[in-house]
């Protein structure tokens, strides 16, 4: 096969004549398999078949059929599901232009199909049918049936592992794979043949098939080794059904190959086989002929079934009912003797570990039990005397012990086997009045005595067992209802034996199965022989319970009535000698019902008695006894006696009984309507009124709560006045009033008293109550007492703890049931109370702040407590919803009109406001501000609360017309004129009224919302306006940096900022269609006045900033100045008027100004306020700077900006001090915003400043300063700081946890977002950093990266390796290629191409005669791995030269920091000179110099070779010597 591939690498004339491209199709892809690439080289073929034409494809098609037949039966799974995913590509193209090869393909296309590594066969069948549609597929094997048992055939009786596979270059094992897979194939496939083939199609290859399975070597293959080569069987039994002929003359062989395999229990296996053994059976008459039943057969079926089959039970048992109806007399013979052994066989598997451990084991041994002993006696249902002892056998030796021991095992109890055996009975009972009548009459009989026998036995003891007592009520049960539980039977895949008589149905139709089993479950005789059974084990366990009081036997009992509430098994338990119990003239009519005298006589007796602890089964009698009461009026009459009469001396064990009544009432539909009546009804309601007083009066008292009132009243009152029925109240409503009333009294009472302390115990069962009621009763607060409950609870949660004297514990558990602030809305929403819950709400708030306040260390939860109580947009709605509108709109326009307190709440309330009433508040507001003189005091807060309020209105997006915009602008102009001390132009804002600070504010506000929405609006005046203004309090601000730290005044900066942002966002990008509106001259102006004295003045503001060490620090103005300057336009930082600021001794080639900008700038990365930080990263990140020079002895050396470098040396100590405890590899946590923090950040900041910088300069620069780096080891200590900031799963936070198509976002992938104004998920923010910084260095230093991983210990190293191959190098390696697919960058002589599927770059050199390729292959861990250079095809070129050449790019690629296109470009700089005549340096051997990409320029006097400066100055100082490295001479 090799020679065959090596011969196809020249294309032959019909595929040259198909065109360049097919010729590259087909060279790249045998090229590729001559290469042992062969799963890459078919994902590319792939790929071009789907991306080429069709005519383009077919020029493969001549030497697709070798290629194919050779990979599909590759040992690697992966290619060959990649071989069938091409071929579906290539179907699709070409189509019917397959045909003519289609032959050569089908078999092992067949075989494939069949493939054991599932994708693979999926893949084959999904080309398969992309070629032919499913009525097609049997014409177009058949069409190639000859050529596919060709191939079976040479595969199943000639091929070896040897000739498959080369022996001297593939290993044993995988050489005996290879065979193993190929033969289970090849008898699937040839099974598949044999499906698929038409009958007529069959006839024809009956000779081919006799041929091979006349063969030896074939039935070999049953008793071979591997478990796969055994689906035999398989085919086996598919010869059977489809080619009968075939296995009748080879009886001898197919019998013994089948039968006497019966015993393999490999999982694989054992389904076909016994498949092959049902088919043996019915297809070859005289099988028992040939092999022996007594000796070889049954004795290996006998071993396996009495070990459960092995562990597969669920696949050998449903065989055994048809294998037995298959046996012949002369095999069964004695019937007896082999009815007894094949089911004593069956039942002793399910004492087999497998079957004890495993349910489903259990399950099928059991139906297999059943349905065999149903068909044995339906075959023996005569009576003659060798029938009736297999009868008899069977119900004794076989059914009866198996009850038995189901009876003493619960895992059998629960099975299948009690459903089995009371459908058995039904199809026994319908039988009786068929002819076999006196056979089942007799079988019935027989076994109702040994089951009444067998039950007696257990009954009958005085330590009788539970789970015996349990196993008999659920088989009486289930016999009595099969539907109960019957729902193991679904599982039940074999054949049921049931016979019914035709004249039970109608002409033409069946009744639905659940109808027939309802219908026989009423069959009279079975109720007969049920009920006495019942009757018999209920009179004598009533013995042991009336004599020796046993606790089992009653709750057996108890188990009896529930199954069975009849009145002939209430009648057996009665003694007519005992005395009647006394009861009032309305209970004595119904004491002549045997249930209820049963339950007043003994249930009742037995729940008084002292030392009765559990009453849970005497209250499921007294539900059964009540099921006996034909009237609904009886049963409550009754339950009314038990709760008035009966219990008045046990009160506590009254409400104990009373609490279980009503529990399982309302967890049983069915007993709720029994209790309904009662549950209503005043007995029980006035009783629970009373016990909800009585728990409120003990509470109040300091009672103990560890009484029996306390354990099961509030239980029963909370139980009670939460559920309902039929969306009523489970009791009447009148009552649910009355114990709301009481709870809400008792809570007030206690909410006043002064050692409310002791009242915790009550107060936590009123909440727990309460909060029962709230949360499951709709519409509760409908009630009048239930509203005035939730407004004592929420007063109580208000309180001061000083006054409650309740500890912190107590308040939650009053607060669990409802959050604050959802009581609150609550409370809002009602109107009645509106007045009242404000003022509740406003002092709750105030105390619960005041309170979080005055703790330690509570700012997270403040900030928690703040967001929780302040409502979302919904719940404001809701709010807004719920208050009429003649309450609010007079509210909301009266109070427009007054203090600020009341602005604030229609600001509030504004954003919900209808659009017609908020356009009336614009008008109010605008005629107040057009009116404003007319006001006789100083009307400064009204013209503030005005402007406020109409600015909330237009950002709630309320439609205005541009004149009355036009008529507030001019306004505010006009204040200037008259009012110009409202500007605070030139002011001292610590001297400045808060009115008069908050309306520069508005005007701030007002000014940027006009700028968003309505430029166009403004004329130049008003512009200039505009501008002006915010030039001026820029100004003003500047000058008050001193008092930053008031509040007002951060306010004041934070407007004036945001409305520099907007006019910069504006400026830079206006909406489509504004410019042109715009006056003529503006955007000059603004670029040439305005920008500039903005900027000037951020700057020089950003550096009086003081240091945060006060606790007002003003962080929001420092973070709104720093957004500000992230718009400054990069001429303005070269021309910047900072002071100068120098560093002695620092040489420089930077101008001044932009000097003096990176000295004042630079030692601000590390102050401690995080705005800050990022306003000095943005604005240094907007100007690379230029590179200069600095000398370090006697080699010249280049180095980053000094300022930047001292920012490094400054920070690397304090990094190790915070993290020098933390491993290499482990991650730290950093708190945010804290003095770590901050330190951290401005050294990643440095750091990312560097690479923009190292990325700006040209490759020999970017030499020098990596040698920098390298020799302060600054790099080597980033990165191990990095691997302790880097988290170990870098995932983005926030992304789904189920799994979906596309790849998760890591840090690596996505950009990181660095905002001043950023606050929330900042926890993310150094982790996301450190990853980019990382992925930077990765990018623009891979050289130093690799040599400092090189350099790591064995687990630093592994770590590094793993981390960056799972997470960095894909990016990495993705984004390299990209680059080079999408490079404009060009080449002369040289063309440049990436592949991404293989990570390959391919660079071509022509230039005259000579042609060079070369293949750069990515490793998986790339950067850190090294880059192979691989040799490509070349002419012209010298061996020598060529390895030079190779050698020189992988030393570029390996030791260079850069891109691979740069490194192309120098190796092509280097070749071009070698071309241009220039010889080779000759101590490197390369024409440019692989650091500072230099010529060689210093020649020898004496030999006149040149040499590099650098390389002579290293070969100098290593040897010692001065003399050339050629010749020996002295150098001069």
């Amino acid at each position: 096969a090799s020679a065959i591939l090596v011969r196809a690498r020249v294309p032959s004339k019909q595929t040259q004549r198909t065109g360049r491209a097919a010729v590259f199709l087909y060279k790249n892809m045998t090229t590729f398999v001559f290469n042992q690439r062969i799963s890459v080289a078919v994902q590319e073929f792939g790929a071009i078949c789907q991306e080429r034409q069709p005519d383009v494809v077919k020029g493969v098609l001549p030497y697709w059929p070798r290629i194919y037949c050779r990979i599909s039966m590759d040992h690697d799974r992966r290619v060959r599901e990649a071989t069938q995913q091409a071929f579906e590509q290539l179907v699709l193209k070409v189509k019917r232009n397959l045909a003519p090869y289609l032959k050569s393909l089908m078999g092992h296309w067949l075989i494939s199909q069949c493939d054991t590594y599932s994708p693979a066969a999926s893949a084959a069948s999904a080309a398969f049918q992309a070629a032919f549609p499913l009525n097609k597929q049997p014409e177009a094997i058949s069409f190639c049936k000859d050529e596919v048992l060709n191939v079976l055939q040479d595969n199943l009786l000639k091929e070896t592992a040897d000739t498959l596979s080369d022996p001297q270059s593939v290993p044993e094992e995988e050489r005996e794979a290879k065979y193993i897979r190929l033969l289970t194939c090849s008898l699937l496939a040839l099974r598949r043949l044999l499906n698929i083939l038409p009958e007529q199609e069959r006839e024809l290859l009956k000779e081919r098939l006799t041929q091979l399975i006349t063969q030896g070597k074939f039935w070999k293959y049953s008793k071979h080794k591997t478990p796969q080569v055994r689906a035999f069987f398989e085919l086996i039994a598919i010869m059977c059904a489809d080619a009968p002929q075939l296995i009748q003359a080879e009886a001898a062989r197919a019998c013994s190959a089948v039968l006497l395999s019966i015993d393999d229990t490999d999982p694989v296996v054992l389904p076909p086989l016994w498949e092959a053994v049902l088919h043996i059976l019915s297809c070859v008459d005289n099988c028992w002929t040939h092999v022996s039943a007594r000796k070889g057969v049954m004795p290996k079926l006998w071993v396996l079934l009495k070990e459960g089959g092995r562990g597969l039970a669920t696949s050998l048992h449903p065989n055994l009912l048809p294998f037995i109806s298959k046996l012949p007399a002369e095999v069964t013979q004695p019937n007896l003797e082999f009815s007894r052994t094949f089911l004593t066989s069956v039942i002793q598997g399910l004492s087999s570990d497998r079957a004890t451990s495993s349910p489903s084991e259990s399950a099928a041994i059991i139906f297999a039990t059943m349905e065999c002993l149903r068909f044995i006696i339906l075959q023996n249902a005569g009576d003659e005397q060798e029938q009736r002892n297999i009868q008899n056998m069977l119900i004794s030796e076989q059914l009866l012990p198996l009850i038995d021991r189901a009876l003493g095992n619960p895992s059998l109890q629960t099975g299948p086997l009690f459903p089995q055996v009371s459908d058995m009975l039904l199809s026994w009972e319908k039988r009786v009045a068929g002819k076999e009548t006196p056979t089942f009459q007799r079988l019935l009989s027989d076994f109702w005595e040994g089951l009444g026998h067998l039950c007696t036995t257990y009954v009958d003891r005085e330590e009788a067992k539970q789970t015996a007592l349990e196993g008999i009520a659920s088989l009486l049960q289930n016999m009595h209802n099969p539907n109960s539980a019957s729902k193991q039977t679904k599982k039940k895949k074999t054949v049921k034996i049931c016979f019914m008589d035709k004249e039970d149905r109608g002409q033409g139709e069946e009744p639905p199965r659940e109808t027939q089993v309802v219908e026989e479950q009423h069959c009279p005789l079975r109720n007969r022989h049920l009920l006495d059974l019942v009757c018999q084990l209920a009179e004598l366990n009533m013995v042991y319970v009336s004599e020796r009081e046993s606790e089992r036997h009653l709750r057996f009992l108890s188990q009896l009535l529930g199954a069975f509430p009849s009145p002939q098994v209430f009648q057996v338990l009665l003694r007519p000698e005992e005395i009647k119990p006394e009861m009032g003239p309305e209970l004595r009519p119904l004491a002549e019902n045997t249930a209820v005298y049963f339950l007043l006589q003994r249930v009742t007796v037995w729940l008084k008695q002292d030392d009765r602890k559990d009453t849970d089964f005497l209250v499921d009698m007294v539900f059964s006894s009540l099921q006996c009461c034909s009237s609904s009026d009886d049963k409550t009459l009754i339950l009314n006696h038990i709760s008035l009469f009966v219990f008045l001396k046990q009160r506590d064990l009254n409400w104990s009984v009373t609490l279980q009544l009503i529990e399982k009432a309302c967890a049983d539909p069915v007993r709720l309507g029994v209790c309904v009546g009662w549950l209503r009804g005043p007995v029980l309601g006035e009783r629970l009124v009373g016990l909800a007083g009585e728990l409120c009066v003990m509470g109040l008292r300091g009672s103990p709560s560890s009484s029996s009132h306390h354990a099961h009243g509030w239980p029963l009152i909370s139980l009670t006045l939460s559920q309902q029925h039929n969306n009523e109240p489970l009791i009447g409503k009148a009552y649910v009033k009355q114990i709301i009333d009481k709870l809400h009294a008792t809570l007030s009472e206690a909410k006043g008293m002064s050692d409310a302390g002791n009242m915790e115990p009550l107060l936590t069962f009123i909440s727990d109550v309460a909060a029962t009621f709230f949360s499951s009763v709709k519409d509760c607060l409908l009630l009048a007492s239930a509203e005035e409950l939730l407004m004592t609870v929420f007063q109580l949660c208000a309180q001061d703890q000083i006054f409650t004297h309740l500890s912190g514990t107590v308040l939650q558990t009053i607060k669990k049931f409802k959050h604050l602030s959802i009581i609150v809305w609550e409370l809002v929403s009602i109107s009645s109370v509106i007045n009242v819950s404000l003022q509740v709400l406003v002092q709750a708030v105030e105390s619960l702040a005041q309170t979080i306040a005055s703790a330690q260390n509570t700012s997270c939860l403040l900030s928690q407590f703040i967001c929780c109580l302040t409502p979302t947009e919904e719940e404001w709605s809701c709010i807004r919803q719920a208050l009429p509108p003649q309450v609010l709109k007079p509210f909301t326009f009266t109070q427009a009109k007054q203090a600020e307190r009341s602005v604030s709440t229609v600001l509030v309330l504004c954003p919900f406001l209808a659009s017609e009433e908020r356009e009336s508040l614009i008008a109010l507001c605008v005629a107040e501000l057009l009116n404003w003189q007319d006001s006789k005091q100083d009307c400064i807060d009204s013209v503030r609360g005005c402007l406020a309020v109409l600015l909330c209105c237009l950002q709630a997006d309320t439609a205005v017309e541009d004149e009355i915009l036009l008529a507030v602008v001019a306004t505010i102009a006009e204040w200037r004129n008259s009012r110009e001390e409202w500007f605070l132009f030139n002011s001292d804002l610590g001297k400045v009224s808060t009115a008069g600070l908050l309306l520069a504010v508005e005007m701030m506000r007002f000014l940027c919302w006009m700028v968003d929405h309505s430029p166009t609006v403004l004329g130049n005046t008003h512009w200039d306006l505009l501008l002006c203004s915010m030039l001026a309090w820029l100004e003003t601000a500047s000058e008050n940096s001193s008092m930053f730290l008031n509040p007002l005044v951060q306010l004041f900066v934070c407007a004036n900022c945001e409305l520099i942002v907007r006019l910069s966002e504006f400026f830079t990008s206006p909406p489509a269609g504004v410019q042109e509106q715009l006056p003529p001259e503006l955007n000059s102006e603004w670029k040439e006045f305005f920008l500039e004295g903005i900027h000037n003045l951020l700057l020089s503001l950003l550096i009086k900033i003081p240091e945060p060490d006060d606790p007002l620090f003003p962080l929001p103005a420092l973070r709104a100045v720093g957004e500000a300057l992230t718009y400054i336009p990069v001429e303005l930082l070269t021309q910047n008027k900072l002071p100068p600021r120098f560093v002695a001794d620092q040489r420089s080639s930077l101008p001044e100004p932009l000097q003096t900008l990176l000295n004042t700038l630079s030692p601000l990365l590390l102050f401690k306020a995080r705005p800050l930080q990022l306003a000095v990263y943005h604005i240094l990140h907007k100007y690379r700077l230029s590179c200069y020079r600095l000398s370090y002895g006697e080699e010249p050396c280049l180095s980053p900006p000094a300022a930047l470098m001292s920012i490094l040396s400054a920070t690397e100590e304090l990094l190790e001090n915070i993290l020098g405890g933390v491993q290499v590899g482990e991650f730290a946590v950093v708190q945010p915003l804290s003095m770590e923090h901050c330190f951290i950040l401005g050294y990643l900041l440095a750091w990312k400043l560097l690479f923009t910088f190292f990325k700006a300069s040209s490759s020999h620069l970017r030499a020098q300063y990596a040698l920098h780096l390298k020799k302060t080891r600054s790099l080597h200590k980033l990165l191990l700081h990095l691997f302790r900031l880097m988290p170990e799963n870098p995932s983005v936070p926030g992304q789904p946890a189920e799994p979906s198509s596309k790849e998760p976002k890591i840090f690596f992938t996505e950009s990181l977002y660095l905002a001043p104004r950023k606050t929330d998920g900042l926890q993310f923010e150094l982790p996301h950093l450190a990853c980019s910084v990382y992925y930077g260095a990765l990018k623009d230093l891979p050289a130093m990266v690799r040599l400092w991983w090189n350099s790591q210990e064995k687990r630093v190293f592994s770590m590094v390796d793993k981390f960056t191959s799972k997470y960095v190098s894909g990016v990495l390696s993705a984004q390299e290629i990209a680059s080079v697919q999408s490079s404009t960058q060009t080449f002369e002589n040289m063309m440049v191409k990436a592949r991404s599927a293989t990570r390959e770059v391919i660079a071509t050199y022509s230039v005259d005669d000579i042609f060079i390729e070369l293949v750069i292959q990515l490793p998986q861990n790339y950067p850190l791995g090294s880059i192979s250079v691989e040799s490509g095809r070349r002419v012209g070129v010298a061996v020598q030269q060529w390895r030079n050449w190779m050698l020189q790019l992988s030393t570029y690629l390996t030791h260079q920091n850069g891109s691979i296109l740069e490194g192309l470009s120098l190796w092509k700089n280097n070749v071009d000179k070698r071309f241009e005549g220039v010889e080779d340096c000759m101590i490197c051997f390369s024409v440019i110099h692989g650091s500072n990409y230099s010529l060689p320029k210093k020649a020898c006097r004496t030999c006149k070779k040149k040499f590099h400066s650098a390389c002579l100055y290293k070969w100098f100082t290593s040897s010692n010597k001065s003399t050339c490295p050629l010749c020996r001479e002295t150098f001069f």
